[in-house]
């Protein structure tokens, strides 16, 4: 179960931090991208750290490449369409964050099977999955692959950066000399990287025509099948339930490279105050701190993603706050079973957090809008002005009962 949504060919679009449905994230800094303002330097991502470039490889040397294609624009590196161990590891490694930003692909033109001078020209983003979700896509089938140079950014991210865009195309069209080894002039696109590409510009400086074929790469066969017609359905993007926790793992570890430190620091300050000693309230106030963090960065990046459909409101923060609400009630009624202070220092203690879960999950939450397919630059923009602050006061005032709660116990 997940929303949908009508994405025409000049859909606009939405990216704020987060990641997309196959794992690729945004980019590191706070609000939303889009394609760059007259003026802006292509490349230059809107939000988060500049791009840095990286040395290039040799495309023949990757792991993948099977072999090498010879062709009139010389030698072609070929690739198949199943996926090796190597190729399934390097995607689950990635899912969980680690070497996230290092998995690409060397762009350029690669050959999927034999495929000869009629066969498609794909285009995609060289993040390796995106890449990789393509090959698999196209099994017993054979076509050109044109991957650019997006810094290991997926394609609707990456157009929204400007990397995915009109002059890498262009100048990828040219590097490979495409015009000697196709005898037709189309290039086809995900119909997610329009925001990045001109498609009329492409013609004009390329002689190559840029169609937008489906959303998913999986409707490619079909949509190659039916003359490069795509039915309602492949204009189409939904945020199924599969999509959704495959999101959690990238997440999860980025809120607990945060959540630990201030863990560490809780534990520690939890043990101030009150008649029962330091290491005594540092091994039972402590301990709950530790359990409250982990259950806002559970709320916010587990039950979030899961329950999104369900959870009321439009608003991703609003969502997260729900879900973080839900989950600290239920650790107030664990508290309130085991805690060993008076009324007055239980109270504040299940007060703070009431308060700090569901304003850290709501923060956690709103990370989802850069995935999800129903969201718009002005409702993102609008969300992060309303919510941020309201969520930095509860977190205030939620921290502010937790520590008079220690002096009370």
């Amino acid at each position: 179960m997940g929303a949908t949504l009508e994405t025409p060919p000049e859909f606009k679009v939405i990216q704020a931090p987060g990641p997309l449905p196959d794992g690729s994230r945004a980019g590191d800094g706070p609000g939303c991208c889009q394609a760059p303002s007259p003026g802006e330097r292509p490349g230059q991502p809107c939000c988060g750290p500049p791009i840095k470039p990286r040395p290039p490889q040799d495309p023949l040397g990757q792991p993948f490449v099977v072999g090498a294609l010879d062709t009139p624009a010389g030698k072609v590196p070929q690739v198949i369409s199943t996926l090796s161990w190597s190729d399934e590891w390097g995607t689950i490694k990635a899912r969980w964050g680690v070497g996230r930003m290092s998995y690409t692909v060397e762009p350029g033109l690669y050959a999927l099977g034999r495929p000869g001078p009629e066969a498609p020209v794909l285009v995609t983003a060289n993040y390796k999955m995106s890449f990789d979700r393509l090959r698999r896509a196209m099994a017993g089938q054979e076509a050109w692959l044109l991957v650019l140079e997006t810094f290991g950014i997926n394609v609707w991210c990456a157009a929204g950066k400007g990397t995915f865009g009109t002059e890498e195309l262009a100048r990828r069209i040219k590097a490979a000399h495409l015009e000697k080894v196709v005898c037709h002039r189309e290039v086809i696109l995900p119909q997610l990287s329009a925001p990045g590409v001109a498609a009329f510009r492409i013609k004009k400086l390329t002689g190559f025509k840029a169609l937008y074929g489906p959303i998913r790469a999986e409707d490619l066969p079909a949509f190659l099948e039916a003359g490069k017609e795509a039915t309602p359905r492949m204009r189409r993007k939904d945020f199924p339930l599969g999509e959704r926790t495959a999101l959690i793992p990238v997440e999860l570890v980025e809120a607990l490279k945060y959540a630990l430190p201030v863990a560490a620091v809780m534990f520690l300050l939890s043990g101030l105050g009150g008649g029962h000693g330091f290491w005594s309230q540092v091994w039972t106030r402590g301990f709950y701190s530790l359990a409250g963090l982990l259950t806002a960065v559970a709320a916010g990046t587990v039950l979030t993603p899961l329950l999104l459909p369900w959870l009321p409101g439009r608003a991703f923060g609003f969502k997260g706050a729900v879900a973080g609400l839900a989950a600290a009630l239920v650790l107030a009624v664990f508290i309130s079973a085991l805690y060993p202070g008076n009324n007055l220092s239980l109270r504040l203690e299940v007060a703070g957090w009431l308060l700090l879960i569901p304003a850290c999950s709501a923060f956690l939450g709103m990370n989802f809008t850069g995935a999800s397919t129903y969201t718009s630059l002005s409702g993102v923009k609008k969300e992060m002005r309303q919510g941020i602050p309201l969520q930095i006061a509860a977190g205030a005032i939620g921290l502010g009962l937790w520590l008079a709660a220690g002096f009370t116990a």
